[in-house]
């Protein structure tokens, strides 16, 4: 699933409308030039040149009938870690380190890229002999074309809204494995910064608050995400959400909360998953802020963005809308020339409920209040 081509030019009519009907000031900074330097990040396109440069690499030596063999054993059982596909290991070793600095990840993350066939049906064409194309899955939900590579590392010009007759297959990131490192890296600079996770928060909040009488949390009854007709070589996205309000101590604090479940546009889910616990939270409201990965998310630029973004808020006694220093603080190309931004929506309170559309106007929850009863 991939995030609706059309949050470009709906993005800042939305934003616009929700500042504008929100019930409560914007927010106070410390000082007036309240962002520092933006944060460095790599070059835009820099993941897909990547995993670009190793789809023609392995296209060209497909003609080896050995490692023909071994991709199709090593993607028998659905996509497969290229890092043991024959035939790549030193190259794809020093593609994932720069796929991993791109990605503002650590070392420790291991392995991210990965081999997988378009659709389900291909890999048993390339057992009965047909000759697979190699392309790197592009981030770009608007192409209108695919570049793969044939067996002579000559480059193939794919229409990306129609299935070719060969079949392909795709280098690239496994977002889920890079969103749960990245999440755990946001965690730990969120914390580190003073920006506390609410995670950590309810560790020291909500077991003594829910011990005596429980809590309200908001919960998501249904949620679906506009259909964009995204191409055929798409796979499945990792979306997550980072919930901000003022924590007990009137300090700006984030929550990530990971969505596993939205695998596709156009389609409505009923995940009852619990997105804000309002037990860390100093004020009755909460924003949110979705976002996804699809390949090319820099999480040491992200979250060093929000850091810069969020700590020089000041708590004026009133609550005051986070989103707009959240979406001040993301570079521009995030939400404008590739799918990393999806939806906001400012002001969750214990009493939601219903259908909440989002600001840029991309999906909508069906949100209701949950009281969590103490043990």
């Amino acid at each position: 699933m991939h995030t609706p081509t059309l949050r470009r030019a709906a993005l800042a009519a939305g934003l616009a409308a929700a500042v504008l009907a929100a019930p409560v000031d914007t927010p106070a900074y410390a000082f007036p030039e309240h962002r520092g330097p933006a944060p460095t990040a790599a070059p835009a396109g820099a993941v897909l040149s990547v995993t670009d440069g190793l789809a023609r690499r392995l296209a060209g030596v497909l003609d080896d009938p050995a490692t023909t063999r071994g991709v199709l054993a090593a993607t028998a059982d659905g996509p497969a870690d290229l890092l043991a596909v024959p035939g790549l290991s030193g190259e794809a070793r020093a593609a994932n380190r720069r796929v991993l600095a791109a990605k503002g990840l650590p070392a420790t993350a291991g392995s991210l890229l990965r081999l997988r066939w378009a659709t389900p049906d291909m890999r048993a064409a390339a057992t009965r002999g047909a000759v697979p194309l190699v392309a790197a899955t592009p981030t770009d939900d608007a192409l209108t074309s695919v570049t793969a590579y044939d067996r002579g590392a000559r480059s193939v010009r794919l229409d990306a809204a129609r299935i070719p007759a060969r079949p392909v297959l795709l280098v690239e990131v496994d977002t889920g494995r890079a969103l749960s490192a990245g999440l755990e890296l946001m965690r730990g600079e969120l914390a580190r910064r003073g920006v506390t996770d609410t995670a950590a928060a309810r560790a020291a909040t909500t077991a003594r608050t829910a011990a005596a009488s429980g809590y309200w949390a908001t919960k998501v009854d249904a949620v679906r995400l506009n259909d964009d007709k995204e191409p055929w070589l798409k796979g499945d996205a990792e979306v997550y959400s980072l919930v901000a309000g003022f924590g007990l101590d009137g300090k700006p604090t984030v929550d990530l909360v990971q969505m596993p479940y939205l695998d596709h546009d156009g389609t409505t889910y009923h995940p009852n998953q619990l997105l804000v616990h309002f037990s860390a939270y100093k004020y009755n409201l909460a924003d949110v802020v979705m976002m996804e990965d699809d390949g090319d998310t820099n999480y040491k630029a992200l979250v060093q963005a929000i850091v810069g973004a969020l700590l020089v808020i000041v708590d004026g006694g009133v609550y005051q809308p986070l989103v707009s220093a959240i979406l001040d603080a993301i570079p521009t190309s995030w939400y404008t020339d590739d799918p990393d931004y999806v939806d906001s929506w400012y002001t969750l309170s214990t009493a939601s409920s219903g259908r909440l559309g989002g600001a840029a106007g991309n999906g909508w929850f069906d949100v209701s209040p949950y009281y969590v009863q103490p043990l």
